[in-house]
């Protein structure tokens, strides 16, 4: 991770050269309050709850519109999270799971074009492989005949945007592992044992993902002043 652009961002979030920055980011963490505080049981599924659940993503939307002059690593970001709110809303009713990771799949794919193969980084690459193997030995052996080729489809995107993300550095790096985590996390629960923390768990580190890889787009000049 490249402390140089850390620095870069610190400096944007806690300088007051940059106060939108700040507050476009309040709506964000408000609404993760929210979801956190009425944490509606999975077991009652409802469009409230979808919304509940997607808001804090489609904050970061607009933060990004807010905040950012466009571009296209802006835009892929946008893209991605706007893929991700489906992706949410379609995860609150376990019939529609696989248009879940199909919308995921989608945020991914977004992500991995947004961070580019610029510096291609094969030793990250290398160290990557190894863990998503060992992941998928674990994962493989208890899915159902039909979820194979889906789950080991998303898989390989998965961690190949945690390649990018590492390779690219930064708070993309944060939100690419944090990202990878959380989905690790829920993929363990649903297939392999259920956790008693996982919800938690995956939200947690979900969000937290999510803004990091927000974050990233501030890497780059030309922030909106108003």
């Amino acid at each position: 991770m490249d402390p140089g652009k850390e620095g870069l961002l610190l400096k944007i979030l806690f300088s007051d050269q940059h106060p939108q920055v700040r507050r476009w980011l309040i709506p964000f963490f408000v609404s993760c309050v929210v979801y956190f505080v009425l944490w509606i049981p999975e077991d009652q599924p409802s469009w409230f709850s979808a919304l509940v659940k997607c808001l804090p993503i489609l904050c970061l939307v607009v933060f990004l519109w807010a905040v950012t002059p466009g571009g296209s690593y802006p835009w892929l970001l946008q893209g991605g999270l706007v893929c991700s709110a489906v992706g949410d809303a379609c995860l609150i009713w376990p019939g529609a799971f696989l248009y879940g990771m199909a919308a995921f799949f989608a945020t991914h794919v977004l992500y991995v074009w947004a961070f580019g193969l610029s510096p291609l980084r094969p030793g990250v690459l290398a160290s990557v492989i190894p863990c998503a193997l060992v992941y998928g030995s674990f994962l493989l052996p208890h899915l159902e005949s039909g979820m194979v080729l889906p789950v080991s489809a998303y898989g390989l995107i998965l961690f190949s945007m945690l390649w990018r993300s590492l390779a690219r550095g930064g708070s993309a790096a944060w939100g690419g592992t944090l990202f990878t985590i959380s989905d690790s996390v829920l993929a363990w629960n649903a297939f392999i044992q259920p956790l008693g923390f996982a919800r938690q768990v995956t939200m947690t580190t979900y969000y937290a993902a999510q803004l990091c890889l927000a974050l990233s787009a501030l890497r780059n000049p030309g922030l909106k002043t108003n």
